[in-house]
């Protein structure tokens, strides 16, 4: 049967039109109804929202609290969130420093829309969540890529490699850390460094820390925010989605330059005009009263990390490094040319979904990964489902 013409629409935006798929996207496609299957590739775990954050929003959908609100979210939330910004890393953050935005990717989005020019460069440390580089791309900028190396079972960035791939079309350097998908986590005197550089040459700092909480060596991630000034070209972005286990609700936080609020609130106006007022009350509730929600969630998180290592480590064609924060295993698999591929048979033979590496940049190729952010019984069930295929020995 012949597939119908597609229909011209007359030029479309090239920028748009012309980005891909991501693998993560086409792995999931290829499994999503498969009767029994153990998902692990999306960056989520397996626990609803506590119901005590839920039932704080439902109150305010009840109250009526359903109208427009302040663009760059109500007073008492950009509060909350200063204070728990300034208990946290032990910091002096005042609210116009801080906005609220739907979920952690419109915060990234709208740090580009702010500085990029077409052709300017976004200097990207990878391997790396995949939708940094189609932020850039669609804001008409270019990404540049420098790798982090894996050896000594840990995760390495080579600061001389990172200021040499700086060029006079560099516009800013993006730093996830702790970081997706390696659970890698930059110490504070590389954050030096790279501010100190950055200073010197007008660079801004894009700085993902939305893992911050989830480290499993100490109580928090290093912050950019404890060691930058007031008016430092930085972002830093965060998000309520991890931590407080609120992926659906579609809600981040930037802190900014305070000279920046008024065209935050701009783009807030054109994008989204705000988020909800009751989704408001839930966050507040989640981060006034929720340090046990991220302490059991860090405890969850370290026993499946140590299920799934203890087995990977044991399997000879397995190259990893156990993380120490973050809720991921990023490893090769000797022989592996091609993630999407294995990724795809993995469901087949195995009925478990994991990402594909080459979702995550360059670098990323040869690697799967797998979310730990899961019972302890699904996490032991989706390992004994893998042995078979990953744990032989190497070809």
């Amino acid at each position: 049967m012949l597939m119908p013409a597609a229909p011209d629409f007359g030029p479309m935006n090239p920028l748009v039109e012309n980005l891909e798929e991501t693998g993560i996207v086409e792995v999931a496609q290829h499994g999503w109804d498969r009767q029994g299957l153990i998902p692990l590739w999306f960056g989520e775990g397996d626990l609803p929202t506590p119901a005590f954050i839920t039932e704080a929003a439902a109150d305010a959908m009840r109250r009526g609290e359903t109208f427009y609100t302040d663009q760059r979210g109500i007073l008492d939330l950009r509060k909350e969130i200063a204070a728990y910004m300034n208990r946290t890393f032990d910091i002096a953050l005042d609210t116009d420093r801080v906005s609220l935005t739907t979920g952690g990717m419109s915060s990234l989005a709208m740090a580009m829309q702010m500085i990029l020019a077409p052709g300017d460069e976004v200097l990207v440390i990878g391997p790396i969540w995949p939708n940094i580089y189609s932020t850039v791309e669609i804001n008409g900028g270019v990404s540049t890529h420098v790798s982090l190396s894996l050896r000594d079972d840990d995760w390495h960035l080579d600061m001389d490699e990172l200021f040499a791939a700086v060029t006079d079309r560099t516009k800013a350097i993006f730093v996830n850390s702790p970081g997706n998908p390696t659970g890698w986590m930059i110490e504070q005197e590389q954050q030096q460094q790279i501010l100190d550089f950055a200073r010197e040459r007008g660079i801004w700092i894009i700085a993902d820390e939305v893992y911050h909480q989830l480290v499993f060596d100490r109580d928090v991630a290093p912050s950019f925010l404890q060691i930058a000034e007031d008016d430092d070209r930085l972002f830093v972005i965060n998000s309520f989605s991890k931590s407080w286990m609120m992926t659906g609700w579609r809600l981040g936080w930037l802190t900014h330059p305070a000279a920046l609020g008024p065209t935050v609130a701009k783009l807030v106006q054109i994008v989204t005009s705000g988020v909800p007022q009751f989704l408001h009350r839930g966050a507040i509730v989640a981060m006034r009263d929720g340090d046990h929600v991220i302490k059991q969630l860090r405890d969850r998180c370290l026993k499946g990390r140590d299920i799934v290592f203890d087995r990977l480590d044991a399997w000879p064609r397995i190259s990893s490094a156990r993380p120490k924060a973050a809720f991921y295993a990023f490893f090769t698999v000797d022989g592996m040319d091609d993630s999407v591929a294995a990724c795809k048979e993995i469901i087949d033979k195995c009925n478990v979904g994991l990402a594909p590496g080459s979702a995550f940049g360059p670098s990323g190729e040869g690697y799967l990964r797998l979310c730990y952010a899961s019972a302890p019984e699904r996490l032991t069930a989706a390992m004994d489902a893998l042995e078979g295929m990953l744990g032989g020995p190497k070809a």
